[in-house]
């Protein structure tokens, strides 16, 4: 076990839109309720105006990476950079699309000394939302219909094929849109592809309350912590920007049974819908943390840094207690101050160190 006094965290995804903030913020957030001036936080971002990078209460230092398509040896180079200025000795990614670059560079990192806590390239590809039909029939778990799709025609006709209105209009990463007719499934699928990419992915829309589920894969099939949320109000993007945490046991078995079968390992969340007779479906398996994950230090069950302790072979209680229930979280947007100094120093240099602490 280590027993360093101090330890430095390198944590991805620290924009904060309305709509739909990414979850470094609150990762970071927990990492410095738990650990206080223990942990030393370095903020990564890919815009010199995600807001997380100049939260001075979270991130000790930020600098910029290059976007995921210019491949991962940019980013293994650009972390060599950054290794030369800060003691980084775990980084956790926060986003899908810099999941599969960073598990490709997991040797590579790690012999700079910077531990990750991540599944394998395979884990990752089964989970992928085009694939995860496969998974739910091999497991035996209801999952609704999906079709990958590179034109929108399909929308036209759909209904030839058994399919009704509403339904749901995803991309590959990120983004999720229930549509009511052709005309906004056409608009939500260019928009998706100029923003993400192909495969646009259609999926059939189930009635019900969703919940997601938020815990870590140990990597040998078990799972360690759980936290529940139902979803109460939602955003345009599908996301929730009220949420209440809950305890149901079927939906710890249901998690159980998939992280069995994947032997996940690292962060994860379950996105899941509960239809009229009380039968859940698999809906997404989210690789990394929600952007909601504040609420588990709240509850009881401080995923991030547990998560922290996992990778660093830090000292930690194997089982945590039951996650407090009735803890809502209500989502607003806020403003950061940030002075023209910090702004030009990070599209310059691609960096910002708020205070140097040994």
């Amino acid at each position: 076990m280590k027993t360093k006094n101090r330890f430095t965290v390198a944590i991805t995804g620290m924009n904060a839109l309305p709509e739909n903030p990414a979850p470094g913020i609150s990762v970071a957030s927990c990492l410095r309720k738990s650990f206080g001036d223990k942990v030393r936080i370095v903020g990564l971002g890919y815009d010199a105006f995600d807001v997380g990078l100049y939260a001075e209460d979270l991130c000790d230092a930020a600098y910029l990476l290059p976007y995921p398509r210019f491949g991962s040896e940019a980013l293994f180079l650009r972390m060599l950079d950054i290794k030369k200025e800060e003691p980084i000795d775990a980084l956790i990614p926060c986003l899908d699309s810099e999941l599969s670059g960073v598990i490709g560079l997991s040797e590579r990192l790690l012999s700079l000394g910077i531990h990750t806590f991540l599944p394998t390239r395979d884990q990752l590809n089964r989970c992928h939302k085009d694939r995860l039909p496969e998974l739910a029939s091999k497991i035996n778990i209801p999952y609704p219909e999906v079709k990958a799709l590179y034109t929108p025609d399909f929308f036209n006709f759909c209904n030839y094929e058994g399919w009704t209105y509403p339904l749901i209009v995803k991309g590959p990463f990120y983004d999720a849109r229930k549509v009511f007719s052709p005309y906004e499934a056409t608009a939500a699928f260019n928009d998706m592809v100029k923003d993400w990419g192909y495969p646009i992915l259609a999926q059939r829309y189930i009635l019900g309350e969703e919940c997601n589920l938020s815990a870590i894969g140990d990597g040998q099939g078990a799972m360690i912590g759980g936290v529940i949320i139902k979803k109460v109000a939602l955003t345009s993007k599908n996301k929730a920007c009220v949420g209440v945490t809950i305890y149901d046991e079927a939906v710890f078995q249901f998690a159980e049974n998939i992280i069995k079968e994947l032997k996940w390992k690292g962060p994860f969340e379950l996105e899941l819908m509960c239809d009229s007779e009380g039968h859940y479906h698999l809906i997404e398996i989210n690789p990394r943390f929600p952007a909601w994950i504040s609420i588990s230090e709240k509850s009881g069950q401080n995923l991030p840094a547990r998560l922290i302790e996992m990778t660093l072979g830090l000292e930690y209680r194997s089982k945590f207690e039951e996650p407090e229930t009735g803890t809502y979280f209500i989502r607003y947007s806020n403003e950061q101050m940030v002075s023209l100094n910090q702004i030009e120093k990070m599209i310059a240099y691609g960096a910002s160190v708020v205070d140097i602490k040994e």
